[in-house]
């Protein structure tokens, strides 16, 4: 009253939804079921009446009876089947609309992300990035270099491999003048020739002169 004393409309109530019709379907389906199941305990009980009856009108009577049971039990099945089928569709209603919203929120989504993309990628200067490149590349090979510096053996090799050639030859010859030297400790391997030559001969009849001449008996 005070609402239409001062010109004010009633707020109007929001339609229903396609998930509010759903569940409402849902619980008449749930209702006519609770009906079946009362026709169907109602209806066993009239047929176990029948078995134990003779023929005559007090069968005929429950038969008619259970006859209107099965009626109704039929009439509420198709109802509830047809409730059935009209919360499937509005489910099915529903779903394909949260569907297309999800789509469009996942375009425009992907619109943003690209719009996003090419103002940061207008940031970006190609060669800049080209020439850090080279620059990256430049300075791993000066550490290279510094690495292979710094890894340089400072031992000095005074050794020529001809001599080590030589010496090698030698023991291959004779080892046991190696062994001797080696005890004596007098080695000189670097003196020793590697093949038959004349400083050869000389060392070997150097050695011969040492040893005490056999005497004959």
């Amino acid at each position: 009253m005070a609402s239409r004393l001062f010109g004010k409309a009633t707020p109007k109530a929001p339609a229903p939804t396609t998930a509010d019709i759903s569940q409402k379907l849902g619980a008449s389906a749930e209702g006519i079921d609770g009906k079946i199941q009362k026709l169907e305990t109602e209806l066993a009980r009239y047929t176990s009446q029948m078995k134990n009856m003779k023929d005559g009108p007090a069968k005929k009577q429950v038969q008619k009876r259970a006859m209107q049971i099965l009626k109704q039990k039929k009439m509420y099945e198709a109802q509830r089947d047809r409730t059935q089928q009209q919360q499937f569709n509005m489910d099915q209603i529903g779903f394909t609309k949260d569907t297309l919203v999800d789509t469009k929120d996942t375009v425009n989504a992907m619109k943003a992300g690209l719009k996003d993309m090419k103002k940061e990628f207008k940031k970006m200067d190609l060669g800049k990035i080209e020439d850090l490149q080279d620059d990256m590349a430049d300075m791993m090979e000066q550490a290279e270099e510094i690495q292979s510096t710094l890894g340089r053996s400072y031992a000095q090799d005074d050794v020529d491999d001809a001599d080590l050639e030589a010496e090698l030859a030698a023991m291959e010859d004779d080892p046991s003048l190696f062994f001797q030297a080696e005890e004596s400790g007098e080695a000189d391997y670097l003196s020793l020739p590697s093949t038959g030559t004349g400083e050869a001969s000389a060392t070997t009849a150097t050695k011969e002169e040492a040893l005490p001449s056999a005497q004959p008996a």
